[in-house]
């Protein structure tokens, strides 16, 4: 959607006629803005993925508290947790687990 830059009308759009190219239109003022057929691409620009930080590291969880349960990855019985709430207030907090056991480290969160 484009809008004239004298009136600040919305403009029309009108399919090529005559050999005239398609257009853009203002109802109320005489501007006409030509639509070019082709497209050109001034430069590629290559998107890099940004690396994620985790919100809790395992530094921070490894001196947390810590709970006997079992971790579904090695079965090591002993594994250090913390409680948010990343839903709404009336819906239960989410607990997440980190495996204690330093080879596997896994990463788990019960609902």
């Amino acid at each position: 959607m484009e809008f004239c830059p004298s009136c600040s009308n919305m403009l029309k759009f009108e399919l090529p006629n005559m050999g005239h190219n398609s257009r853009l239109f203002c109802q109320t003022c005489p501007y006409v803005c030509y639509i070019e057929k082709g497209v050109k691409i001034k430069r590629k620009q290559r998107l890099v993925r940004k690396e994620i930080d985790p919100v809790i590291s395992y530094d921070d969880m490894k001196n947390g508290p810590t709970t006997e349960v079992r971790c579904p990855n090695c079965s090591h019985d002993k594994a250090a947790y913390t409680e948010m709430q990343i839903r709404s207030a009336d819906e239960p907090a989410t607990i997440f687990y980190w495996c204690l056991n330093e080879k596997c480290r896994h990463q788990w969160r019960e609902d």
